[in-house]
């Protein structure tokens, strides 16, 4: 067990770098497209050729498979990167990450409307917990006078990715992780590829390249690995309680790399909201123990 929770804090440590990275992009001068490009479509080639070599049948994709893919990868996944980063322009890296992280109760309230979800107490708790931490965030950016387009394009951020994963529930239940994800991503590639047009590569210096491929190489292609091990390794469950290292690394970091200000009050929202996604999974995790003991 203890590879797969080494894995599971791995991920979670490099899909928290997206912010910190996308902020040292913007330093740089990438605009939103190019550096979305720039991430994709290195990410999508380190994927590709790494699942090529370790699970050549995991290319395999059925035409079904491939139009629902497809759905995902060039229309819902692209808006939700796009507002995420334009989030970015303006806020604080750990705003808009913890601000994304309210994703957990947005789920649970489209759960209730379109799968007839009836949470339990440890739900309810989750969401309480949640919403009180996000409610402390909010409350923190509106204290500093956030830019309030930041804060529009961080809340449409977070509530597409709600929409996005009750979608990947509906259409992708059953199907390969590892196969849906790295289409996913080539296909967001080629949507930002497209709408970007050929990068400036002329006018990128050693910084720009080192950036692009960060994005691509930590928060994508390195994250995804690592996922993949975990969940095979110790199980979704499990690997959902550590993967909330993320919104912590991206804190932590924002601090030290980027010298922003980190509040009380928004390390008690963050405290808040990690605390709201380890509860339900905890309770998961007891009622499977329970179940296996009988």
């Amino acid at each position: 067990m203890g590879k797969g929770l080494i894995y599971a804090v791995a991920s979670a440590a490099c899909f928290g770098t997206l912010a910190i990275l996308t902020k040292l992009a913007y330093g740089l001068g990438f605009s939103d497209t190019e550096m979305l490009a720039g991430r994709f479509v290195s990410g999508g080639v380190i994927l590709l050729a790494w699942t090529a070599l370790a699970e050549p049948a995991a290319l395999r994709i059925g035409p079904r498979t491939l139009a629902k893919v497809l759905l995902l990868g060039m229309v819902i996944s692209p808006v939700q990167s796009w507002c995420f980063v334009k989030a970015l322009a303006t806020l604080p890296a750990s705003t808009s990450c913890l601000i994304l992280y309210a994703y957990p109760a947005a789920v649970t309230l489209l759960s209730m409307a379109f799968f007839r979800l009836r949470p339990g107490r440890a739900v309810w708790s989750a969401l309480a917990l949640v919403s009180l931490g996000c409610a402390l965030v909010f409350s923190e950016a509106f204290a500093s006078h956030a830019d309030p387009a930041g804060m529009a394009y961080a809340t449409a951020a977070m509530l597409i990715f709600s929409v996005y994963l009750i979608l990947v529930q509906r259409l992708l239940s059953g199907e390969s992780t590892r196969t849906v994800t790295v289409y996913i991503i080539l296909a967001v590639a080629v949507v930002f590829a497209g709408v970007n047009g050929p990068p400036r590569l002329s006018a990128w210096g050693p910084g720009h390249y080192a950036v692009a491929l960060a994005l691509g190489l930590v928060p994508t292609a390195l994250a995804m690995s690592f996922l993949f091990k975990a969940i095979e390794t110790v199980g979704s469950a499990v690997t959902s309680i550590f993967c909330t290292f993320e919104p912590v690394t991206t804190v932590v970091a924002a601090h030290f790399i980027l010298g922003e200000p980190a509040s009380t009050i928004q390390y008690a929202g963050m405290g808040l909201i990690v605390a709201g996604i380890v509860v339900p999974n905890l309770a998961l995790m007891g009622l499977r123990r329970a179940s296996a003991t009988r």
